[in-house]
């Protein structure tokens, strides 16, 4: 039903780019597939720790992404540009623009999903066409179109991991919940851990939290008469969330965050992850809800 193109993978999958080539490097080479920015220096010990797992996770991709390292003590113009304050800074391109980012070392765990989300941005040749046209048809509100043809694709490739995504998403717009977990329990292992599987996921969990939403307005409420409620500050961004009120949910995750990171187990931060999750990685609520988070997290 769908053709499918192999992806020729790059010559080059890590570079050393200056502010000579960084337009090159970076800005043009980001109109066809992903490039991974590296902000770090000699001197950085957290740089030594984040850039040979970074370089891993990118072979691994396959030329789905490459990786560009900006070395900042022979390339401050550039981080001035780009408002590197602390190092390593990891940014995304895609297309061009910046379209996610982190600071700081991360787990080979998060960096392997950081790098797939990326990769599926510029999909698999016939196959991503087709997913993309299933996404439109999602986005128009035909989910039952939509469905199917997410469906159609796991019949020639069924470890695709933005079909089963999709189809998630699709059984989520048509209310079938229960449906939806039933197509999560039933990935292949092999993309179980997969970035639109886990946005999958993150939804899904988003979604039964939604069905156990108190009401808003008697949250808003007990937040207002002690702000240092934690649980009802919690309650009330979830509440927040199930109303369609994604941006001011987050919101009050960061004021809780901001209070007392630790409660709950860090349950503020889980939970922002969650929501970022569910998001596309360049949806203006998650860059900006990044940024924020990590200038509490490394102020």
């Amino acid at each position: 039903m769908f053709g499918t193109d192999a992806t020729p993978a790059p010559t080059q999958l890590v570079t050393d780019v200056s502010e000579a080539n960084f337009m090159a490097e970076v800005v043009d080479k980001s109109m066809t597939v992903p490039v991974i920015v590296d902000f770090w220096a000699p001197w950085c010990g957290p740089c030594r720790q984040l850039g040979p797992a970074l370089e891993a996770a990118v072979q691994e991709a396959k030329g789905k992404v490459v990786m560009a390292k900006v070395n900042v003590d022979e390339n401050q113009m550039i981080a001035g540009q780009m408002r590197v304050q602390s190092i390593p800074t990891v940014y995304a391109f895609w297309q061009g623009q910046p379209v996610d980012g982190f600071q700081g070392a991360l787990p080979a765990s998060e960096l392997k999903k950081f790098v797939e989300k990326l990769a599926a941005l510029a999909g698999d040749g016939g196959l991503a066409d087709a997913v993309a046209a299933a996404e439109e048809m999602l986005a128009e509100g035909a989910a039952v179109d939509a469905a199917e043809t997410f469906a159609a694709i796991l019949e020639e490739d069924g470890e695709n991991a933005e079909a089963y995504g999709g189809l998630v998403r699709a059984h989520l717009a048509l209310g079938n919940l229960d449906q939806a977990e039933a197509f999560l329990a039933g990935v292949p292992a092999k993309i179980a851990a997969s970035a639109p599987v886990e946005a999958a996921r993150a939804q899904v969990a988003l979604a039964r939290q939604a069905e156990k939403a108190g009401p808003l307005d008697a949250l808003k409420s007990a937040v207002e008469a002690d702000p240092a409620d934690a649980q009802a500050r919690f309650d009330y961004a979830q509440a927040l969330h199930a109303g369609g009120q994604i941006e001011e949910a987050v919101d009050q995750l960061l004021e809780l965050f901001r209070r007392d990171r630790e409660w709950n187990e860090g349950a503020a931060k889980t939970q922002l992850f969650t929501i970022f999750d569910a998001l596309k990685p360049n949806d203006p609520i998650v860059l900006k809800g990044r940024r924020k988070l990590s200038s509490m997290v490394f102020a």
